[in-house]
């Protein structure tokens, strides 16, 4: 079955994302990693998968975490063929400071790893960055996670790669839009 994928760091909020979007009530927590395996919802035609988020997970050790990393790499690779695009959610307001935090130590940022691994297998990528409606300047914020993830600033040259959402809020028309097109467009293939 065709599948869209939300994958994101824990506690960025791809559950809520997916439960406002859907209307399903998912389980959510206050710790991260609540979510520990794919879960599947219907939706339209086809399914949305809730993927674990991959970082910090509370009570969880390196090796448990590790696992988990693998699991969602190698669920991503063995069905990238049903996949019809990946929704990575990142929190707008704290993604640059992570991703630059790596860099200083000199690693790849698991965020940016993944969305250059969704690429190297055909996966379009829509960034859904969240909880925008806690930071103050968008346009910078969003600025800053285009350029991370190596796209030329401004942001808005992204629209069909970027869009801010407050999944919490229920402000997630631009995404809906965006997610209706794409599978407009598969479905005309």
């Amino acid at each position: 079955m065709k599948e869209i994928i939300f994958v994101g760091r824990s506690n960025v909020g791809k559950s809520t994302l997916i439960s406002t979007l859907t209307g399903k009530k998912l389980r959510t927590g206050r710790r991260p990693g609540v979510t520990r395996k794919p879960l599947q919802i219907p939706y339209q035609d086809i399914q949305i998968t809730d993927m674990p988020g991959f970082g910090f997970m509370s009570g969880a050790t390196e090796e448990s975490i590790d696992a988990i990393k693998n699991n969602i790499v190698r669920y991503i690779e063995n069905n990238a063929g049903n996949i019809v695009f990946a929704v990575m959610v990142v929190n707008a307001g704290s993604f640059a400071q992570i991703v630059d935090r790596w860099n200083g130590r000199n690693e790849i940022p698991v965020e940016v790893e993944l969305f250059e691994f969704l690429h190297e297998i055909d996966i379009e990528v829509i960034v859904a960055a969240n909880k925008i409606d806690k930071v103050d300047n968008v346009d910078e914020i969003l600025d800053g996670i285009a350029q991370r993830l190596g796209m030329m600033p401004p942001w808005r040259q992204w629209l069909d790669m970027i869009v801010p959402v407050s999944a919490r809020k229920g402000k997630i028309d631009e995404l809906k839009k965006l997610m209706q097109k794409k599978l407009e467009a598969m479905r005309a293939k």
